[in-house]
């Protein structure tokens, strides 16, 4: 390899390399403020449509759960002659 360093094995012309200092950087700005903005911008715009099916489906579960378990109960008019 030429006595050459791992990281310098070959000379590149014409690309440029910027580099920041990890101590100049932020790698999240403002990070919860936009994401915020953006979730409520969405979901404001899809809920309207959404939401009513949603609840639909959750209501149905309500119900199929109450059902199951009513279903599921013994007759007690069965056995009202067993001794």
């Amino acid at each position: 390899m030429g006595g050459q360093v791992f990281g310098k094995l070959a000379f590149v012309r014409n690309v440029v390399y910027v580099r920041l200092s990890q101590y100049e950087q932020r790698a999240f700005p403002d990070f919860w403020a936009k994401t915020w903005g953006g979730f409520k911008r969405d979901f404001n715009s899809v809920a309207p449509y959404a939401g009513p099916f949603f609840l639909q489906a959750y209501v149905l579960y309500l119900w199929g759960e109450a059902e199951n378990i009513r279903l599921k109960r013994k007759n007690p008019a069965d056995y009202a002659n067993d001794v």
